[in-house]
């Protein structure tokens, strides 16, 4: 099976939010240990307010994408906090891509719910880096066999 997902998403789930909310703890408690907080309390407004816009966007943006997602020819595996499922490429009833947000997503709408729900979000593998343009190559493939194999469940 082939690795469909980047490689990147456990630093982008994991990582990039402690470091964030790390980042901003040491400051709030350096402020507070130095009495500068005190001398000061409007200082710690940039900071939490950093705070709740950084939750935000990661919830919207990172939180909600799995683990990683390997195409096995007619159905994809998914796995996510340990957890693995199995979707037939049939079972797929739309495939769509964004490229702005950073990490670029894929959405899965499955026609019935399953372990995950009813859309599973990934971050693809990197493709060609440089062209911001090109259309996605694992979208790609997967809206042309997600469409084949449509066809033949209903043929």
């Amino acid at each position: 099976m082939k690795k469909i997902s980047s490689s990147s998403t456990f630093m982008r789930k994991k990582l990039l939010p402690v470091l964030w909310f790390g980042f901003l703890a040491l400051f709030v408690g350096r402020a507070m240990l130095t009495g500068i907080a005190q001398k000061n309390p409007m200082l710690l407004v940039v900071p939490v307010m950093m705070a709740v816009f950084g939750f935000f966007l990661m919830k919207r943006l990172l939180w909600n994408l799995v683990d990683e997602v390997y195409d096995g020819g007619d159905f994809l595996l998914i796995k996510n906090r340990g957890e693995e499922e199995r979707v037939a490429l049939s079972d797929i009833m739309n495939v769509s891509v964004s490229t702005y947000p950073n990490p670029s997503r894929i959405t899965l709408r499955l026609v019935s719910p399953g372990k995950f729900g009813k859309e599973i979000t990934f971050a693809p593998a990197a493709g060609s880096v440089g062209n911001l343009f090109k259309k996605n190559q694992v979208a790609e493939d997967l809206i042309l066999r997600v469409d084949q194999a449509r066809a033949k469940r209903a043929g």
